[in-house]
């Protein structure tokens, strides 16, 4: 019955993204029911061989980088997941995040616990050693996002290449960044709207928070102060509510965002919802919601269809509003700074 359950949502999903792919040559199309080649989108312009000549070692320059960071630090790989994630989310995947710059993405409140900067830095120069002008900082911190994924136990995939690194870089973008604490339309809008994802991507993708942590101060909130009422929040298992407040005596103590198994990557963060131990309430939400709870109870009961659907989705989410071509972007020489 289960794996009835998974090809029927297997076959939905392809439905779906047929019909959004369907729409939008439709949509581009200026003469409806008249014959017309269709506008590719900029992603469409990527490829898995863009440097195979020009720079072949690239993707084992990044992977031994990121492999000898995360053997000396496991928290840098859900932190490189974060920090690609809250890339894409502004201005899509142009590395606009890692500029270094009064008012810049990076200097946002949004940004302020993110992490894993050097790393792309080290990369960066290592692979300006061997490939000087060539890979851009967008490519490499979305590689390095699927080798951090990887090296916790994630799915693999093939990384499509020829992004460039975009020059505009403003805080006040960066704040829109869901932070933990909308609610599930908002969500899905703006995952619709702003990324052009789906609502399956939206909660696959949260089950990155397999592994991960946050600050106490994101949940201060839910543990004293639910939306004002002076109260925990109702929907907190109670044993789980008191294991917080133990681990929160401090805004600046850290906490897992997935409390059975943080190191693991694994469909324990779903299975947690069902039993209302969700740490953000955008987690818990997914649960609650009518349209995302089915989904969150399919990926918690098959973890092989969790794997192999956070490997599209990510793929979905590096494709997001790329710059690609002669004319948008650049190859940065140092990712903090546009080149002059």
């Amino acid at each position: 019955m289960r794996w009835f359950l998974v090809m029927i949502a297997a076959v939905l999903l392809n439905f779906h993204l047929f019909s959004v792919v369907s729409a939008s040559i439709v949509k581009h199309s200026p003469l409806k029911g008249v014959a017309k080649s269709p506008v590719l989108p900029p992603s469409a312009y990527l490829s898995t061989a863009y440097y195979q000549k020009s720079c072949p070692n690239l993707e084992a320059i990044i992977h031994e980088k990121v492999s000898a960071w995360v053997k000396r630090d496991p928290t840098l790989a859900p932190a490189i997941i974060r920090l690609h994630f809250h890339d894409c989310a502004v201005r899509g995947c142009d590395a606009s995040i890692l500029l270094n710059h009064r008012g810049s993405e990076r200097a946002a409140e949004a940004s302020r616990s993110l992490r894993g900067f050097t790393l792309i830095d080290e990369i960066k120069a290592e692979v300006e050693k061997q490939c000087p002008k060539t890979v851009s900082c967008a490519d490499i911190l979305t590689t390095a996002a699927r080798d951090a994924t990887v090296l916790a136990g994630g799915p693999f995939w093939e990384v499509p290449f020829g992004r460039k690194d975009g020059k505009i870089s403003l805080a006040k973008e960066a704040n829109i960044v869901p932070q933990g604490h909308e609610n599930i339309t908002s969500l899905i809008n703006y995952f619709e709207k702003e990324l052009g994802l789906t609502f399956v991507d939206l909660v696959v993708l949260s089950g990155s928070h397999t592994i991960g942590r946050s600050t106490c101060y994101s949940i201060k909130q839910r543990l004293y102060n639910f939306n004002g009422t002076r109260k925990p929040d109702p929907s907190m298992n109670v044993n789980y509510l008191n294991l917080l407040k133990k681990q929160c005596r401090l805004d600046t103590n850290y906490v897992n965002l997935d409390v059975t198994t943080p190191r693991t990557f694994d469909v324990a963060y779903y299975q947690n919802l069902g039993k209302k131990m969700g740490l953000l309430s955008t987690d818990q939400l997914l649960y609650s919601d009518v349209r995302t709870t089915g989904l969150v109870s399919l990926m918690a009961s098959q973890p092989d269809f969790f794997m192999g659907q956070f490997a599209v989705s990510m793929v979905n989410l590096g494709n997001v509003n790329v710059l690609v071509g002669k004319n948008h972007g650049e190859i940065r020489l140092k990712c903090n700074y546009v080149n002059y």
